[in-house]
């Protein structure tokens, strides 16, 4: 039995892109698009026996039409093959209302064939050619499905959390405690872990996410725990197998250096419970590269050149690029960004050029404490300190004396 698991898609991103001529959207939703179609193409060509999509199918709690049909159509490709979907919902596939339809809610309003949504706590059953498996679904936690309100008035949000990660445990290890032995069981969940990592920008989280201990889904009972939400591919735990798919798409910078696909997991339904995962694989799509160009520049040497040649040194064709050049300050001026531009044309994408200068540290005023000066104190001493000469100092202290007056008049 051969399940294909991905997760947090993402569609309706884009930053770091332009919109196309041709079509009038945006690049970036090529790109998401593209991986997206490499997920499909494989799992048709290899005759997988489900689809497990751990959530996050687009950016915005509200897609646009256009977003949900281009989803549509990919979950339409593999309905048509008679390939079982499993779409679990993630944090933003959920309204802000929680009496309002859900982003994925239009494929059982339209029954569409072989597709079964994740909606709610439970174990659903699924019939593949392979033969049934238990799918224990945690979607994305609203705390107000788990505490009444009540419950929470008076708590922090870490006693919140803590409430909610107990009552979360309960559930399921109800819900494992009451799986079919004789049938391959997974458990799906968009959630954070304790034990996950993640990378360094942060600007896909909505809100502060509630922790979940590893401890609570890794039962025995369960041959594969499928997870989304964090966009770090990682594997937690191998017994038993505990996997981040990560998202397909890089999202910002701090994805820069990730690794994105899918994982493919094996089951032999032949196997005793809880032993069945005889393969696991991850694989890469063709995600953007993104690619950061860092330049350090010294007194005596020409920025622009020095930005050239180590652009010159990297492959950028295709990349979405941000170029970093650390310089003093007397060579500012030298930097000619136009030419740094011209050198990336072949890039995807170029941010505006980072400079970070060296400026000339601020004139100290000794070791007098500061809080101990009054304004005026402070001033005549910096005019000392800075070596001003003393008709010019009187003058300042006359008009820095005048400003001090009137601010404290006011005041």
């Amino acid at each position: 039995m051969r399940i294909l698991h991905l997760s947090d898609v993402h569609i309706g991103v884009e930053s770091y892109g332009s919109t196309d001529p041709d079509t009038g959207l945006s690049t970036r939703l090529t790109d998401f698009l593209a991986t997206l179609d490499e997920v499909v193409d494989y799992a048709l060509d290899n005759n997988v026996d489900l689809v497990l999509f751990a959530g996050d199918a687009y950016k915005s709690r509200d897609p646009s039409q256009t977003h949900q049909r281009e989803f549509a159509k990919r979950i339409s490709r593999l309905s048509q093959a008679e390939m079982p979907i499993f779409l679990l919902l993630g944090n933003h596939d959920l309204p802000h209302v929680a009496s309002r339809a859900t982003a994925l809610d239009i494929f059982d309003t339209l029954a569409v064939p072989n597709v079964t949504i994740g909606d709610r706590l439970d174990t659903y059953l699924v019939q593949t050619r392979s033969g049934p498996l238990q799918v224990v679904a945690l979607p994305w936690i609203r705390r107000s499905a788990f505490l009444a309100r009540e419950e929470t008035r008076s708590l922090t949000i870490d006693q919140i959390n803590q409430q909610l990660q107990e009552r979360v445990t309960n559930l399921l290890a109800w819900q494992t405690e009451r799986l079919d032995t004789a049938i391959p069981a997974l458990l799906t969940a968009h959630v954070s872990l304790n034990t996950a990592m993640t990378s360094s920008e942060q600007s896909m989280l909505l809100g502060r996410d509630p922790i979940i201990m590893q401890s609570a889904l890794a039962h025995p009972s369960l041959d594969y725990i499928a997870l989304g939400h964090i966009h770090k591919h990682q594997v937690l735990s191998q017994n038993p197998y505990i996997a981040y798919s990560g998202s397909l798409e890089r999202i910002d910078f701090g994805e820069e250096k990730d690794d994105k696909g899918f994982c493919l997991i094996n089951l032999d339904p032949s196997r005793p419970q809880g032993q069945r995962l005889v393969d696991f694989t991850f694989n890469h799509v063709k995600a953007r590269p993104f690619l950061t160009i860092d330049v350090k520049v010294d007194a005596n040497q020409d920025p622009t050149q020095e930005a050239l040649k180590a652009i010159a040194r990297r492959h950028v064709a295709g990349a979405i690029v941000r170029v970093k050049i650390a310089m003093p300050q007397e060579v500012e001026a030298l930097l000619r960004e136009g030419e740094v531009r011209n050198a990336l044309t072949s890039a995807r994408y170029v941010t505006p050029i980072m400079r970070d200068v060296q400026r000339d540290r601020r004139t100290r005023l000794g070791s007098v404490p500061v809080e101990r000066l009054s304004p005026q104190q402070a001033l005549k001493l910096y005019l000392e300190t800075a070596n001003v000469p003393q008709e010019r100092a009187n003058v300042l202290m006359s008009y820095g004396e005048n400003l001090i007056n009137e601010e404290m008049e006011n005041t």
